[in-house]
Parts: structure tokens; sequence; C-alpha cells
């Protein structure tokens, strides 16, 4: 066997988390190697053509605050963009863009074939070679040629051993009918690396024209969308694109409960454990029978394709009964399928092998990111190869690796919700997984992480001068502000106006920006003080001042969270009777019965809500034991 190319890191798969990955390392200078079987797979999204979403957002922009390239692809190929959750606080508010699903795989692909020390080849990386020490020496291809290597990051995604389940048969595939990755299982077997098996699947896609658009309900984008991305570049949207909402009906109901027999999920053939939060249409009927519908987002995958996704709509039926129950809803009577939906099985790891810089326990220079990881979802992915591609190239320049803490970012309670609870379920993000959340704002993720993106280089000097002004300048803006007090007579008639109490006397400025009604912009207005602030940054400077107050009371309770150990848990507690407790915890707890509270917070699916609930029905006389 010899040797090809000697790369410092080699990246195994090129989908979200392998690009991250690849493009960070090589960005950072290290020569990397990004494998994949196929060039047409590169920032493919074999499933929902979107970017963010609730927390995802958070994500999102996380990565882009960090340097990664999520964020601008994103922009690149949006075609409509939203801000979900506007009818809650600020610090749950995400982006989220339709995308166009050839055009984010095209900007991608470019980006990677344009970045310096960065090598793309196509083929199926069969075997990781590890010597006596357990460093990593090589990857080794199927048809044995031989990439010596400093460093591996895995982001397999679904490819590992993939099988795929339309009704009763069942098929090796990787997604979209892809090949799948059929030996470097039993490679990572051999190292002592213990595999299982999870499942996701998706929609199908069906032709536009045979959609009865009049019946179904009508999604707009965002007058004056927010981008993802914080970098001072020129960004040209695309927000005209529509999208749709269908609901099922008791006839899909009817449809699905007479087929269920038919369903790989309910027959046995599907070992896999699938996700809680994005369950198959039959997993929704079965598990929740007294819902009367379900709702489905019709959602274009691009400009230049009549292929329309249908959101929420995944199974794994066999095709004629897919026609059956999607022409059962209203506006769908006559939809014509042109990608039927599937279930698709692979491997992956416990993420508690894993320390927090993604890099295996017991070896060096062995990383992982993305589903095989066992989570869910393109950012997600997205989020842990960009630190596992950062933490790959600092081992072979000898650097400190990152590691990003809970407080810091919604990346660092995903890795750190991974590593240490592991996770029986595909993971997907939710902003109630962060006891940090009113601190971890979309807004803010520049100023919470950009600095770090620029230590290990993968902020450029132009945009680190535009953050670093912009950070100025909103310093300066709350500065002035907290020194300014507001009369009577400047303001009352603006308060009146927006429904909130006129003062009497004078107020500070901030303590008086502090009330919901009072909006940053039109107050300094009011008052006639001129401060330079640009897009954002003054809603930034009032979501500061207003949140203040909470935060420095999260910043006390959390103060409190290393002393959980202490509070012990009965082991004859029934977790049902707790009130507030989600469904999830309840079942977690019940099945793992914690000693204490420190433990109940690490179990996976019990979230930091959970646990505020729990130490407050112990404190009010909750059984103890």
């Amino acid at each position: 066997m010899s040797d090809i190319i000697p790369f410092d890191v080699a990246v195994i798969g090129a989908g979200h988390a392998g690009v991250e990955a690849a493009i960070a390392s090589a960005r950072r200078g290290c020569k990397t190697a990004l494998f994949t079987i196929s060039l047409d797979q590169i920032g493919n999204m074999p499933c929902n053509p979107s970017v963010g979403g609730s927390a995802k957002g958070h994500l999102v922009r996380e990565i882009d605050a960090l340097g990664g390239v999520m964020g601008e692809a994103g922009d690149a190929s949006c075609i409509q963009m939203r801000m979900l959750n506007l009818s809650k606080g600020v610090s749950v508010h995400s982006p989220r863009a339709q995308a166009d699903r050839q055009r984010y795989h095209t900007y991608v692909k470019q980006l990677c074939e344009s970045t310096e020390h960065l090598q793309i080849i196509q083929t199926e990386i069969a075997d990781i070679e590890i010597d006596e020490n357990q460093c990593v020496t090589a990857v080794v291809n199927r048809f044995g040629a031989r990439y010596p290597c400093k460093a591996v990051v895995i982001c397999a995604g679904t490819f590992l051993n993939g099988m795929v389940y339309i009704g009763k048969t069942g098929v090796e595939s990787g997604p979209d009918a892809c090949l799948p990755a059929r030996s470097l299982s039993a490679s990572l077997t051999a190292h002592q690396i213990q595999l299982r098996r999870f499942k996701t699947g998706t929609p199908c896609r069906v032709h536009s024209r045979s959609i009865n658009y009049a019946a179904l309900q009508a999604q707009t984008g965002d007058p004056n969308p927010q981008p993802f991305s914080f970098s001072p570049r020129a960004r040209v949207f695309h927000n005209d694109a529509m999208c749709y909402i269908a609901n099922t009906t008791e006839e899909t109901h009817r449809i699905i409960r007479e087929n269920i027999h038919e369903s790989p999920l309910y027959s046995g053939m599907i070992h896999g454990v699938g996700p809680r939060y994005c369950p198959s249409i039959e997993d929704k009927v079965i598990r929740f029978p007294s819902r009367e519908r379900h709702q489905i987002f019709v959602e274009p995958t691009g400009l230049n394709t009549e292929e329309m996704y249908m959101q929420g709509f995944s199974t794994s039926l066999p095709e004629h009964v897919q026609l059956q129950m999607y022409r059962s809803v209203k506006g769908l009577e006559h939809v014509e399928i042109m990608r039927s939906a599937y279930a698709i099985e692979y491997d992956c790891i416990n993420p508690i092998c894993l320390y927090h810089t993604l890099g295996f326990r017991g070896f060096h220079g062995l990383y992982a990111a993305g589903q095989f990881n066992g989570t869910s979802g393109y950012e997600e992915a997205a989020a842990q190869g960009l630190i596992a591609g950062i933490n790959a190239s600092a081992y072979v320049k000898g650097e400190i690796e990152l590691e990003l803490s809970r407080k810091s970012s919604y990346i660092g309670t995903l890795i750190d919700d991974l590593v240490s609870k592991g996770t029986e379920d595909p993971y997907r993000m939710m902003t109630a997984r962060s006891e940090y959340r009113l601190s971890l704002r979309h807004s803010n993720a520049d100023a919470r992480l950009t600095s770090i993106g620029r230590e290990y280089g993968l902020i450029s000097d132009e945009r680190w001068s535009e953050f670093t002004a912009k950070m100025a300048r909103i310093d300066s803006a709350i500065d002035q502000i907290k020194s300014k007090s507001a009369k009577p007579d400047a303001v009352n008639t603006y308060l009146e106006q927006v429904g909130t109490t006129p003062i009497s006397q004078s107020i500070r400025l901030d303590a008086l920006m502090r009330r919901q009604q009072v909006n940053c912009t039109d107050i300094l207005r009011q008052i006639g003080l001129q401060i330079e602030l640009y897009g954002e940054e003054s809603a930034e400077v009032s979501h500061r001042i207003k949140y203040e107050q909470y935060i420095a009371r999260q910043e006390q309770q959390n103060s409190h969270l290393e002393h959980l150990e202490k509070i012990k848990l009965s082991q004859t507690i029934s977790y049902s009777d707790v009130r507030g407790l989600s469904s999830e915890a309840v079942e977690k707890l019940t099945k793992q019965m914690p000693e204490n509270l420190s433990q109940a917070a690490r179990i996976s699916g019990v979230s930091p809500a959970d646990i505020s609930i729990l130490r407050t029905w112990l404190k009010a006389g909750g059984h103890r034991g």
C-alpha cells in the first residue's frame, strides 16, 4: 500500500459538519483533505432546504460570529427569511431562512474549492489507521489508497451502513439515493469505538402544479429580513418565495392507522432510535391519538424547480399508502409525488466517549462531529463541525484547543449536553436547554464569540475592524443613556401614545427604557439625544438595557448550580406528580432515578427549566424521602 498525499487534517464527509470542519482547519493554515462519497453531496440538504429556526437560528449566528460559513451560505441561498417566536421574549427570537437547495450546495462547493490549503477528494474512506500510541496516522480508501495525516474529523452524517426503508423494503443507501459508506464502521469497531443505530426520515417532494394553493394558508417572508451573517459585506436577499400551511385530516389518520402494519417502524424492521422532536407522521398519529390534525408546511426547494417539500409529513409507509394519505389533505387532492418519503437508519456513536473538544477519549488526533455524534439537524452538525475543525488544527499546530462553556453560547450548551449526558435519541437544540438563554440572544452572538474566532484566526482584519467599531458604538450609547435623565415635558406625550404611565418628575433614561412599551430609537428622539448607531445596533442597545436586571438575576440563580449535588432526591419520588415537568423529563427521571439534582441535570432530555421546577417543588415541601 503506497502513500499518495500527506495531510495535516483529514475530514471524512462533506455535509454541513464536514464543510465547517474542513474550511476552519484550512483557513487556520493546515493542509486539509475533505473526503466525500460524491462531490454532488457537498453541503447537500437531503431533508428540508432551510437554515435556522427556533434555537437553530441562534446556532447559525454563533457559527458566523466564530468565523464559520453556514450563515453566509444561508444568506446567499435565501429565498424567504422570517423571524420566529416574535410573540415571545426577544431571547427566543430566532431567524429562519427557506433556502434554494441547489444554490446552497453550489455556494458551499465553490467556497470549498476556493479555500487555500483545502483539497476535495471524491472517494469512500474505509479505514482510519491508529498506531500503538493511539495516535492517528492515516486514512485509507476502499481501493487501498493511503493518505497520511495527523488528525481526522469524522463527519459521516447518515451514511455509515445506511439503510433506506419504504414500507417493508429496505435497501443499502445513503441519503438522497447516494451510495452508503459500507466499510468505515468495521474499522471504528476494530478500534473499540462502540456504535449504535439511529434513524431519521424525510417527507415526499411533490410537484407544485398539483397543489391547490387556494386551499392552503399562505406564509410570506418578513418585510425587513434580518441576515444571519454579521459580516460587513453587502448582502442581497431573495425574500419573495411563498410558503404555505396545510393540515392532516381524520381521513389521513384513518389511512395511517389502517396501514400501520406496513410501516417498518412498527413491524420491527427498523431498530434505530428516531428523533423525539421531529417524528414521522405515523408516530404523531399513534402517539397523539386525541390530536384531530397536524400541521404540514408546504415549502419550495428552490426558485428554479417545481419541487415542493412537505415539512412535518415524513413517513416510511409504502408508496401507494403515501399517495393515499397525501391526497387526503385539503389542497393536495390531486398531488403528484416526485420523490417518495423514506426513513434512513445509520451507525453513530454515543457522544459521552468524547471530550468537550469533540476529540475521542483515549485517542490522539481523532475527532467527531454532526449526526455521527447522535444529533439531528444541519445547524447542530455545522456547529460541531466548526469546533472539531478548529480543534483538529489546534492539535496539529500544538495549540490550546477550544472549549466553549454553556455560559458562552448555545454551541457550548450543545456540546456539553452531548459529552456530559449523552443522548438516547437524535439530539435537537432548543432554547429551553440553556440556563443562560436570557443572555444568549441571536443578536449578540458576535459580542460573545467574535473575539474567540479572531483568536483562532477565522475573523479577517476587515471584519474585526467592523466588529470593534460596532461594539464601541454600542458601549458608548449605553454609557450615554445611563448618564442622562428624561423630563416629563419631553416624554409624557410619547409615553401616553405607547400606552405606559407618564412620569411626574425626571427619571433616569435607562430606567425609562426598561419599560416594555418604550422603543429605544423613539425615546432618544424625544429627548433630543443623537447617538450614532447602525442596523441592528439600536435594538441591541435596547435589549441590553431592558434585560440587564433579568440577566443579573439569571447570574445569581445560576451561581447556585454548584450546590445542586447537595440536594438529594428520594428514590421513591413519583415524578409524574410534579406539575410542570415536561413529559420527556418525567420519563427520563423515572427511568434513571437520580440521587441528587446535579445528576438529574446531566440526564439528556431534562432541561434547566425542568430542574428549576423540580427544585421549586422540593422547596415547597415536595417529597424528599
